[in-house]
């Protein structure tokens, strides 16, 4: 198939990406994680670098489906996440491709007994059934710190039929979160792997409006209630006094843990129709009595050559806790590169 006119010569995304994550190694201390997803990279990112199919993904709509981000439970690593494969890959491609990719680094890195864990979790959603309602299929997620691969993630979407193939734990904690707030619906289900353990999360989106008081019962019912001034504090001063997060705005993470439930809310900041101008200042504000944790997101975010005056390239804050741990947030940006708003107004223009 020839390439368009406009495309020849055009060096392929995959360039990009790679530069990226390689440039983000070095200023991080990891390893370069190009040893171990190279070719997943340049199978996903092949098209020529201003092509605006790229902005067609599930991840980051209207940009790269490329998506690095921070953790304060995991401040030194490089983490990023990837829609498999191209823009014109089907659902059933990108879950095996994923699936695939999972598979091939789990056994060598974290040994079999946690390949037979992966694969006894993942069963469902690798199988044949229900092929016909999947709308992109699943996302890849890893990261990296200065010994190699530390964690890889896969995230395969949910129905609420499947609430059943769940570990049974993870399932009574997915019906007993959806009694609780009956405006909760699974969509998709994250299943990684690390040096230490596996763990299976299930994440719903939050139908209507969210004032965020309201996750005081069903908190109270996990036995998470005493953590919800600290989560609101966040809130708060991130967004500016903010606690009323809009429809479509909110997804809530539920797994289990050794020490009790985690929950994680994250907030898709492009929501918010009034995010502070000073955003980055005021998350670096609910930081400021963990020094250790503000330092090493100053140096992530230099890794990634974020301008902290240009808000609109952080698209998640997620804040998760746990019975003996309060708020610790993440960060998700779409660095400015992998922006493809000139792209999409140059395309608009020639229609």
């Amino acid at each position: 198939m020839n390439k368009p006119i406009s495309h020849i010569g055009k060096r392929p995304m995959a360039a990009h990406v790679k530069r990226s994550l390689s440039s983000a190694a070095r200023a991080l201390g990891t390893r370069d994680p190009l040893p171990y997803l190279d070719s997943l990279i340049d199978r996903t990112f092949s098209l020529p670098e201003d092509d605006v199919a790229y902005t067609r993904n599930a991840l980051t709509p209207g940009a790269v489906p490329y998506e690095p981000s921070f953790s304060e439970a995991e401040p030194g690593t490089l983490r990023f996440t990837i829609e498999p494969l191209g823009p014109e890959a089907s659902p059933v491609a990108r879950r095996d491709e994923a699936t695939r990719e999972m598979r091939r680094l789990v056994c060598p890195v974290f040994g079999r007994d946690a390949l037979r864990w992966f694969d006894s979790r993942s069963e469902e959603w690798r199988g044949f059934g229900g092929l016909g309602w999947m709308s992109y299929g699943a996302w890849f997620g890893s990261a990296f710190d200065e010994d190699g691969l530390y964690a890889t993630k896969i995230y395969y979407e949910l129905l609420p039929s499947q609430i059943d193939a769940l570990a049974a734990p993870l399932a009574r904690l997915t019906r007993q979160a959806m009694n609780e707030m009956p405006s909760l619906m699974p969509i998709f289900t994250s299943i990684g792997c690390n040096r230490e353990a596996g763990s299976q999360r299930v994440t719903f989106l939050h139908r209507g409006p969210l004032v965020v008081a309201a996750l005081g019962p069903l908190m109270n019912r996990l036995g998470i209630g005493h953590q919800l001034p600290s989560l609101m504090r966040i809130v708060g001063v991130a967004l500016g006094g903010r606690f009323e997060l809009p429809s479509g705005g909110v997804l809530i993470g539920m797994r289990n843990t050794p020490g009790g439930v985690e929950m994680k809310l994250e907030i898709l900041l492009a929501s918010l129709p009034d995010l502070p101008s000073r955003f980055l200042d005021l998350l670096k504000l609910g930081l400021a009595e963990r020094p250790r944790q503000l330092a090493a997101l100053a140096r992530w975010l230099e890794a990634f050559g974020m301008d902290a005056g240009e808000h609109g390239h952080f698209s998640v804050l997620s804040i998760r806790v746990t019975p003996n741990s309060p708020a610790r947030i993440s960060l998700y940006v779409r660095p400015i590169e992998f922006e493809m708003r000139e792209q999409l107004e140059e395309a608009r223009a020639l229609q």
